[in-house]
């Protein structure tokens, strides 16, 4: 199911999971579209993969074809793979996911994402994405953000997930987390739900922002900055056209502007609270601290014998 090549990789300072799959809760891929721009243009090393042949119904995500460079046909399956990205002099280097939510055995594929998340060490796994809401184009995207883990709320200001009703894996996935012992941050961005057939600058760089906010790592979201005023400049054009529309949109920002700011805090403050989150879940013995990762070793001998219903996950790991 999951194969990687742990052993090839040197040491990874602190890393954390981030994480967007494409599905129920990525509305015009503005969560995915926010981690592909911040690997994008940066050196980022290929690890493991999800074996797509076991989640998957083919009929309904189908596999695509096309000539490589050298004319022969390939076939590109849905992806899951796995990516390390270093961030020099940053408190954190980051293990990137993503991929397609699948259709199949789902606690098979959250095993391996939390499997995944124990093979590197990370400190914390943040799952990014993106849901149609009642807000105007006109405004900057407010980030929620939502953590089940009671001492990391605290420290955050974060208030526990309120949503009920059909979810997706990462519903499911933040379950597996908290079982687990694994902290887990969820953030989404709004996106406004007269407009879920269009790219979404906005909320991506809103993602972005909110991430390097929690993480203190850059994200770059300013180079969105020209696509998003085209963006608006675009939809502003096209809302002036029809009366109902300005309207309906003034509306919209009249309801936001009442709205309570979200309560993430912002900045040096939020950087330092969770830094000092993940500062009191480290061993306090210095000969048990561990300040880098390192993919060694087999599943058995770094597991210590924790037997959490994953093994068929594991069973199928190679390096």
């Amino acid at each position: 199911m999951l194969s990687g090549a742990w052993d090839a990789i040197g040491p990874v300072n602190r890393p954390v999971m981030v994480l967007a799959l494409e599905g129920l809760f990525d509305v015009a891929e503005a969560a995915t579209g926010a981690l592909d721009r911040l690997v994008s243009g940066r050196p980022s090393v290929r690890v493991a993969e999800i074996d797509p042949d076991p989640f998957f119904d083919f009929t309904q995500q189908r596999p695509q074809t096309q000539l490589d460079a050298n004319g022969e046909r390939e076939i590109l399956w849905p992806s899951n793979g796995v990516d390390i990205v270093r961030f020099a002099g940053a408190a954190h280097d980051l293990v990137i996911i993503v991929g397609v939510e699948p259709h199949l055995r789902w606690g098979l594929f959250v095993d391996c994402l939390v499997e995944i998340a124990r093979r590197t060490d990370c400190e914390l796994v943040v799952t990014l994405g993106a849901v149609a809401d009642a807000v105007p184009h006109t405004r900057v995207p407010q980030v929620v953000a939502s953590t089940t883990h009671e001492d990391l709320a605290r420290r955050l200001g974060l208030s526990p997930p309120r949503y009920q009703g059909p979810t997706g894996v990462v519903g499911v996935l933040q379950e597996r987390l908290d079982a687990a012992g694994i902290p887990g941050v969820s953030l989404r961005a709004p996106v406004p739900h007269y407009l879920i057939g269009a790219a979404q600058p906005q909320a991506s760089a809103a993602l972005l922002r909110h991430l390097e906010h929690v993480l203190a790592v850059p994200t770059d979201a300013a180079r969105l900055d020209g696509e998003i005023a085209r963006w608006r400049e675009l939809h502003d054009a096209a809302v002036a056209e029809d009366p109902q529309a300005v309207a309906f949109v003034r509306m919209l920002e009249a309801d936001y502007d009442r709205r309570t700011e979200a309560s993430l805090p912002s900045g040096d403050d939020l950087a330092a609270a969770f830094e000092a989150f993940l500062a009191e879940q480290r061993p306090t013995n210095p000969d048990e601290s561990k300040p880098t990762s390192k993919f060694e070793g087999d599943a058995d001998e770094r597991d210590n014998g924790h037997d959490d219903g994953d093994d068929e996950c594991r069973d199928e790991m190679g390096s």
